[in-house]
């Protein structure tokens, strides 16, 4: 038996309608070629789907089964329809996004909050790119955006830059370094470096500063949370270097200082990595202009 959806609109039309004629109405068809559309469709089940003779009329029992099919399919079909529209108009999607950077997660959440208001049809999601290759799960289109350091010439995504950031040197007050005006690469031997758990090619103070330089910190430890790296650096159990956004609270509390990495500073540029067919989405661009725009307010504060 073949059913289409227009017989499951037909047998919805007639039960709601009472009758061939307004049921023909509904559907802009002519009762005609609607009664032969159920003598066609009744041809194929085998059985009768309308009692005859009864007004209103009457779905069989082999009608009304016909019936429940429909409201369960039906509500689908629009719903996916009314998906693929918004999806053909850029007002619905997904937007599942990938982050190089662990302290960014921090200054990321409060963009998505402004943009779940905007676009509340887009599904999003985050993932810690730090955890896999974010790059190729983009071309791959496991994720839809990556926030990165750090672009790369590949065919088919393009490099959106959202702000600058300065990486900056926190330590306790109390601290020796805490009287320089600016730290180098050489300050950093016999210090406890606090870092986040990240490999050392995707932490600024190394790939900037400390790899070019060849110097090793005296120990390296690895902290999660970006709280407790602050906790650990004003109990003077180590240095840490931190997103200038990052230490915006701090550098007025009395307990820490904030200091340059070298005497002119290391400047570092955040992108937005997305796939070229992507880029001219409405969400997309309204997700980048967020960011850009939140950054302004971090680096003001």
């Amino acid at each position: 038996m073949h059913i289409e959806f227009r017989h499951l609109r037909t047998i919805k039309a007639i039960h709601e309608a009472g009758g061939l004629a307004r049921a023909a109405d509904q559907l802009n068809i002519t009762q005609s070629a609607l009664s032969h559309q159920i003598k066609g469709l009744e041809e194929q089940a085998g059985v009768e789907l309308f009692v005859r003779r009864s007004k209103p009329m009457k779905l069989s029992p082999a009608g009304q089964r016909l019936l429940r099919l429909a409201e369960q399919v039906l509500p689908q079909v629009e719903a996916l329809s009314a998906e693929f529209e918004g999806l053909r108009k850029g007002v619905s999607g997904r937007m599942h996004i990938a982050i190089e950077c662990h302290a960014c997660f921090e200054w990321l959440f409060p963009v998505l909050e402004a943009f779940r208001k905007s676009w509340p049809d887009v599904d999003v999601d985050i993932r810690p790119g730090l955890a896999f290759d974010a790059l190729p799960a983009l071309l791959k289109e496991e994720v839809d955006l990556v926030v990165s350091s750090d672009p790369e010439d590949l065919p088919g995504v393009t490099f959106t830059e959202l702000f600058d950031y300065n990486p900056v040197f926190v330590a306790a007050s109390s601290h020796p370094l805490a009287q320089k005006p600016f730290v180098e690469a050489e300050d950093f031997r016999g210090q406890t470096l606090i870092t986040y758990p990240v490999e050392r090619s995707r932490l600024d103070v190394f790939s900037q500063l400390l790899t070019p330089a060849k110097v090793e910190p005296a120990a390296v430890r690895q902290v999660e949370l970006t709280a407790v790296i602050l906790l650990l650096v004003a109990s003077n159990r180590g240095v840490a270097v931190l997103p200038d956004w990052v230490v915006r609270e701090v550098k007025y509390n009395s307990d820490y200082v904030t200091r340059p990495l070298t005497r002119d500073g290391i400047t570092r540029r955040l992108y937005a990595a997305t796939r070229e067919a992507d880029i001219e989405k409405g969400y997309v661009t309204e997700l980048i202009a967020l960011a850009r725009r939140e950054a302004v307010k971090l680096q003001r504060a």
